[in-house]
């Protein structure tokens, strides 16, 4: 490694990989599952990764607050409040209940809300949730900085933490997150994407081999890969890659998103029914169960053979919203 970035410890770290039986017979492939939901960190997921090595460059800084922004019930400020009640650092977080893409306008239908589940969790772990109405991901933005600049007028030391933690550094530590995969090879691995750091990570890891590595999106974004493609340039110098990827090699599929980010799809509701039923673990309708229908679908219809791994980034607690 060119730059190995410090690193805090925060996850029970290889994650559970395993067959899904089952799922295997029923889907006619060989299906495996990476449990992300098993971190063993603040109910589990896949932002825990990410943290390590966030809050490893907070404290180097000598940040006393961090800020970061999301929606209400998102999986990231959950994770982020446990690490930064673990470090003695204090968590601010501006959200709104469904934050939208402006071009596609705000969603209708039912979504996680604004209580119970992870908001519950932000409570009990101390977060200053600082809650704003809805609009788009850019206003969010807008307003997250505005918070920032508060907090250093006020003189604490802040360390900004992008949407989902989708950093040249998140996607570091799913680079790294690949050595786990001590069974294969895979012919595909599927994962959940939104704000890109994850399947930034795996794609890099698994550049220039013969799996493939596909993001089901959960935005209706059609620009995200440019976002990824961004993440890339910056993890490229801390593993030492001599050659980026640009947004056409990051492999998307849409199909699953519904009306858009948040809202809970029929097929979707349906995936997180068959996992539980038939291999007793849980899928979370923002994420995971797009993600899971999307590699059903496909299954069926031979887009997607051979060996296969769903990779699971956890959100179980917005299922308790």
């Amino acid at each position: 490694m060119a730059n190995s970035p410090a690193k805090t410890p925060l996850i029970l770290s290889p994650t559970p990989l395993h067959r899904l039986d089952r799922l295997s017979a029923d889907l006619g492939i060989d299906l495996w599952i990476k449990r992300d939901d098993l971190t063993g960190f603040a109910f589990g997921g896949n932002k825990g990764r990410k943290l390590e090595y966030l809050i490893s460059e907070a404290l180097k800084v000598g940040a006393t607050v961090v800020v970061t922004c999301g929606s209400a019930q998102s999986n990231f400020v959950r994770q982020l409040g446990a690490a930064c009640s673990m470090n003695g650092l204090r968590c601010a977080a501006v959200v709104m209940d469904l934050p939208y893409d402006a071009p596609a306008g705000k969603p209708s239908g039912a979504h996680p809300g604004g209580t119970g589940g992870n908001v519950l969790l932000d409570s009990l772990l101390g977060v200053d949730l600082r809650v704003i109405p809805d609009g788009d991901w850019d206003s969010l933005f807008v307003s997250t900085e505005d918070l920032a600049i508060e907090l250093e007028s006020a003189g604490e030391t802040v360390y900004r933490i992008p949407v989902g933690g989708s950093s040249p550094l998140g996607a570091y530590a799913f680079y790294q997150a690949a050595s786990e995969l001590n069974v294969g090879p895979f012919d595909w691995i599927v994962c959940a994407s939104s704000s890109g750091s994850t399947q930034t990570g795996l794609a890099y890891a698994f550049a220039g081999s013969a799996t493939q590595v596909l993001g089901v999106a959960c935005d209706p974004e059609p620009n995200i890969a440019l976002d990824f493609a961004e993440i890339g340039r910056g993890l490229a110098p801390l593993i030492g890659a001599s050659k980026f990827l640009e947004a056409e090699d990051y492999l998307l599929d849409f199909s699953a998103v519904g009306e858009g980010y948040g809202i809970v799809t029929d097929e979707g509701s349906h995936a997180i029914q068959l996992m539980a039923r038939r291999e007793g673990i849980f899928l979370d309708p923002v994420y995971t169960a797009k993600a899971f229908a999307c590699l059903i679908r496909r299954a069926e219809t031979r887009d997607i053979e051979g060996r296969v791994l769903f990779w699971h980034t956890g959100g179980t607690p917005a299922l308790f919203a």
